[in-house]
């Protein structure tokens, strides 16, 4: 069955507020098995919502609103869906006495624009607010539905798991089955032509990319009957995809790479630290995102000029006078520096000009990555070809991550790195 997702509120329009709860009941519809075709977002006003509930009942099966449901005049949802559905509105005794409860628990007097809260329209299946005021409903005219919830996203949340779930398992007759996987390394048009074979020939599942900063993500999807027939066309098409991009690949589950790497450190018992010029220090925010980091993380240096390169890390001016501050003797150095002073099993640094302009005959753009574990110090290049400090610096921390996940995964190798053209932005 096909859906519309329709988030009713002005505030929406303006920028205000974040339509979180569209992204929500799409995640959740699409697993029950439904077809989420279109979002809809329309101010409070009773014409427009008029002309887009036409639309919507016209395109889909199911429509879901959410907000519009407060007692307030320009709360007009249930009100303008009731008409559309050509259904009056009729108070419901148990919402209005569940409403009363609610402001004499607080010690607040009912105003009696709460009263409209309860009307709702005839033969609805009710759904009974217990973490806020306003009730919601479902209701089938036709073979059309309209599944409406509150706007705030604690109370829809609430509501469409202990509500509005319930209502549509009676509608939903498919499921639906998908598998996020994480690249790096690899921009989407190459990616999308490696895997050419597999998407012209697809109808269920399906494969589709999309462009990230600095990565790629792919996304099989399986619909069917039961269950367990997705979750095993999934799994085949996933074996099929690793075998021609395996070594782009850094989760299956949909994970960053920050927290994919801090999880395997923390498995394995290995400590890291680092030594960061350009991204000023992201590398080692990123990892102490990630829960459980303090396991594993030893140090983390900042060392933005020369004198601190020296001072604190050892380098060499020596190496710095022969070779620049933007190079592999420097970086490597920088990494092993910082794991003489930590002690840490793996080391991982950089230096490189983050941009806008060139800096000492280095374009904007161009890193080097040092590493340093067991007997083995080595380096990697990365070019990206772009001026934009704040996205250099973002791929910069990303290519850290993916070298320590290499280290981890025995791979690594040294080779100079530049990513396609501008497509992952």
């Amino acid at each position: 069955m096909d859906v519309s997702i329709i988030a009713v509120g002005t505030e929406l329009l303006f920028g205000q507020t974040v339509n979180t709860n569209a992204s929500y009941l799409s995640n959740k519809l699409n697993l029950m098995g439904f077809n989420v075709m279109y979002h809809f977002v329309v101010g409070d006003n009773q014409g427009r919502l008029q002309a887009v509930i036409n639309r919507a009942m016209t395109d889909s099966d199911i429509m879901v609103f959410t907000g519009g449901l407060g007692p307030t005049q320009d709360d007009l949802t249930k009100e303008t869906v009731a008409s559309a559905m050509g259904v009056p509105l009729v108070r419901d005794q148990e919402c209005l006495k569940e409403i009363e409860d609610f402001f004499k628990s607080r010690g607040h007097d009912m105003t009696e624009n709460n009263y409209k809260q309860a009307d709702l329209p005839e033969g609805c299946t009710v759904f009974h607010n217990k973490v806020g005021t306003a009730p919601g409903f479902g209701l089938d005219v036709n073979g059309k539905i309209a599944i409406c919830l509150p706007g705030p996203p604690r109370e829809m949340t609430w509501m469409f798991e202990h509500c509005a779930r319930p209502f549509l398992e009676d509608y939903s007759h498919r499921a639906m089955c998908y598998r996020v996987i994480r690249t790096i390394g690899i921009g989407e048009s190459e990616l999308e032509t490696v895997l050419l074979p597999l998407i012209d020939e697809q109808q269920d599942p399906t494969i589709a990319t999309y462009a990230k900063e600095g990565e790629c993500t792919l996304r099989i999807a399986s619909q069917r009957d039961d269950p367990a027939e997705a979750l095993r066309a999934v799994d085949e098409m996933t074996g099929l995809v690793t075998k021609l991009i395996g070594k782009y690949i850094y989760s299956y589950e949909d994970k960053p790479l920050n927290q994919v790497v801090v999880e395997k450190l923390i498995e394995r018992g290995i400590t890291i630290s680092c030594a960061e010029s350009c991204t000023g220090g992201k590398f080692a925010a990123s990892i102490t995102d990630i829960p459980g980091a303090s396991g594993v993380f030893s140090h983390g240096a900042v060392t933005y000029s020369p004198q601190a390169k020296m001072d604190v890390l050892g380098v060499k001016k020596d190496t710095l006078d022969r070779y620049t501050v933007v190079s592999r003797e420097t970086a490597i150095e920088m990494a092993r520096g910082i794991r003489m002073r930590s002690g840490s099993d793996i080391s991982v640094s950089i230096t490189g000009v983050a941009g806008p302009d060139p800096s000492d005959g280095y374009p904007a753009g161009t890193a080097y990555i040092g590493y340093s574990y067991g007997n083995r110090e080595g380096c990697m290049k990365v070019s990206t070809g772009r001026g934009s400090r704040r996205w250099n610096r973002h791929y910069f921390t990303l290519r850290m991550f993916k070298i320590v996940n290499e280290i981890l995964d025995n791979a690594v190798e040294e080779s100079e790195e530049i990513p396609d053209g501008g497509e992952n932005e």
